[in-house]
């Protein structure tokens, strides 16, 4: 962990911030990134209960959860912090900022790649849920209190329970060009019906 830099960060990203000397010593998401740098490079070198424990002790002491098996890349700001939860294979990329009570989680019991990868640059607001193994593109934003359950292309933001995208490249997209999220959930059972149906009348 690049703490200097980290430490920029949070000066660029909360106005509140003060200096680097009360960012290091009062704000609990620098806290629990360098606990979650020690608990990771455990996990990756086979002393998973040692990660585990050293994870559990960071989130009681600042509530934030960080999986030691999640990858995360350079300068990530966990601004206010408490409740955020990230997955153990979620992936983030540089430059992300996550806001209190967003979770970055999984969907079923399933194994394998079952988090959330987050670009670069990508904002999650307070409250959010990203949940399923898909992509949120470079540069997009999350709104406040979201629920996102499938991917997100590249400098979009997206709003509402389901997720919507509402904007591309800064662009307002108007009621036309707005997808309607029910809808194309509704046109995703069909498909899969259609598969399941064709499975049977194979088997039959």
């Amino acid at each position: 962990m690049r703490l200097t830099e980290t430490i920029r960060a949070y000066q660029k990203n909360d106005p509140a911030a003060r200096g680097a000397f009360e960012i290091f010593f009062l704000y609990s998401g620098i806290h629990a990134m360098i606990s979650y740098r020690f608990a990771h490079w455990f996990h990756t070198h086979h002393m998973k209960f040692l990660a585990r424990w050293i994870s559990q002790a960071s989130r009681r002491r600042t509530g934030i959860e960080i999986h030691p098996g999640a990858t995360i890349g350079r300068r990530l700001v966990i601004d206010h912090g408490n409740g955020v939860v990230i997955g153990e294979t979620v992936e983030i990329g540089d430059d992300c900022l996550i806001y209190q009570g967003a979770t970055l989680g999984g969907t079923g019991i399933s194994c394998g790649k079952r988090h959330p990868t987050l670009g670069n640059n990508v904002m999650v607001g307070s409250g959010a849920k990203v949940l399923g193994p898909f992509k949120v593109g470079d540069n997009s934003k999350i709104a406040a209190n979201s629920v996102v359950l499938r991917e997100v292309p590249p400098n979009c933001t997206v709003v509402g329970i389901p997720g919507h995208i509402v904007r591309v490249e800064g662009e307002k997209l108007d009621h036309i060009h707005t997808p309607d999220p029910i809808a194309l959930e509704i046109e995703t059972l069909k498909a899969r019906i259609a598969v399941l149906e064709a499975q049977i009348k194979m088997k039959e």
